[in-house]
């Protein structure tokens, strides 16, 4: 089986969870006897290739004047346009482009895409466009690539995903790792929610990574609930290290560990913090990450006079988050609205006892971690000085957190997803 699998990102060159999850989807599927080629924007040379093929997007040479183009130029052009996916045109571009006159040979020409595009790879200013052109891109993808299914990660691919399926008519799996609401809350960017949307309509399969996730996507998106099917992330299976690194303090460490955004709810993190401080003093809190909240935080740190106590780490790399987590007595994930959440299981096999809230994915498959509702910062903190102060919770919970994320494999994941593709092409309901 042969799976064209769109991205955003890829390991080493990641920003947050999806590239580790797609990196450890891949590997579970070459196990499982899959090949894939794994399409992102800008590959940069050093991508692990063990297990996928990755094919840049930026090195792909598009002739506009190729007449099996300009065939599927007129299908883009209707999807882009009408999902809001090209706004950097001018007014009379745009009512051109939307004309409901079938596009001619002029189109193309005064087209205002080049015919070799640049991508960053990048979520700068440019997103937007990046991800049009990364669409325009997928058709010939799809078109010189052997395949059976085309997957496609989040928003920033459903286009080129949807694109690629207009191309060559194999099944589309979007899968949704987060929604707009997750990201947003209920103040949506209603150009996002509408390339979701599209996305998802136009998919033979929606996979949610969690059962969470799939009622969003119901309730709020609209799918037939037979089209949504919930498929659980992962962890990574890690080499066995024999160098474990030492905490250089007197103090024990608290770690949050994530991008620090609305979603992930780092102010609690940081009032917990404050009410552990106020009865023990002897214990240091890190926020590692980086996010639009940064700055807040620093302020709300520093109002609460407890910044000689709390360390703002940056965002740390594969080799760095392992290190933080062997320097940690806890790790807390008090995420607002988490589709699922891969840090904790990351923390767990690095024997680290877990706190994460109710309102995460990752709680529908951990039996060993101690969840408390986002909100409930008394209740946060209690935890938290439970695991610092009561050696025998705090091994209990590392010990047996340790034995069951052994167990959540991608592996066993891919086997479960090579079930749903074989369904659409067998089907099956």
């Amino acid at each position: 089986m042969k799976v064209l699998m769109f991205g955003w990102e890829f390991p080493p060159h990641i920003s947050g969870g999806l590239g580790t999850a797609c990196f450890g989807l891949t590997k579970g599927m070459a196990f499982n006897n899959m090949e894939v080629i794994f399409v992102v924007p800008k590959a940069f040379g050093d991508e692990d290739q063990r297990a996928v093929r990755i094919v840049s997007a930026d090195q792909q040479t598009i002739n506009l004047f190729d007449t099996q183009f300009q065939e599927y130029w007129k299908h883009l052009t209707y999807l882009e346009v009408s999902s809001l996916l090209v706004p950097y045109m001018s007014p009379e571009e745009f009512r051109r482009l939307t004309d409901a006159s079938e596009h001619d040979y002029t189109d193309i020409k005064e087209s205002v895409f080049a015919e070799k595009f640049t991508f960053t790879g990048a979520y700068g200013p440019d997103l937007f466009k990046e991800v049009s052109r990364y669409a325009l891109v997928a058709t010939k993808i799809a078109k010189e690539y052997t395949h059976d299914i085309i997957h496609a990660h989040d928003w920033l691919t459903f286009p080129a995903g949807v694109a690629a399926k207009h191309a060559s008519g194999k099944p589309l799996f979007v899968h949704v790792h987060a929604t707009e609401f997750d990201r947003s809350g209920e103040n949506i960017n209603p150009q996002v929610f509408e390339i979701e949307r599209q996305g998802m309509l136009f998919a033979d399969r929606v996979i949610a990574v969690s059962n969470r996730t799939r009622q969003v996507i119901i309730d709020k998106y609209g799918i037939a609930p037979e089209k949504v099917v919930t498929l659980h992330n992962a962890v990574t299976m890690g080499v066995t290290h024999t160098e474990r690194y030492a905490n250089p303090l007197d103090d024990k460490i608290v770690t949050f560990l994530g991008r620090i955004t609305f979603q992930k709810g780092p102010e609690y993190f940081v009032e917990a913090a404050k009410k552990v401080l106020d009865v023990d003093p002897n214990v240091r809190f890190v926020m590692a990450g980086t996010g639009d909240m940064w700055q807040r935080m620093v302020e709300m740190v520093a109002k609460l006079r407890i910044g000689h106590k709390f360390h703002f780490a940056g965002f740390l790399n594969g080799a760095e988050v392992k290190k933080m987590f062997d320097m940690s007595s806890v790790y807390v994930m008090p995420s607002v609205s988490e589709p699922f959440g891969i840090s904790p299981l990351e923390a767990m096999q690095s024997n680290v006892p877990v706190i994460i809230s109710r309102q995460s994915g990752v709680s529908e498959v951990l039996n060993h971690a101690i969840k408390v509702d986002f909100w409930d910062i008394d209740a946060m903190a209690d935890a938290i000085y439970a695991l610092l102060h009561y050696q025998g919770i705090s091994k209990m919970f590392a010990r047996m957190g340790h034995e069951e994320v052994e167990n959540l494999k991608w592996d066993n994941v891919a086997f479960k997803l090579k079930d749903i593709y074989q369904a659409v092409l067998d089907g099956r309901s």
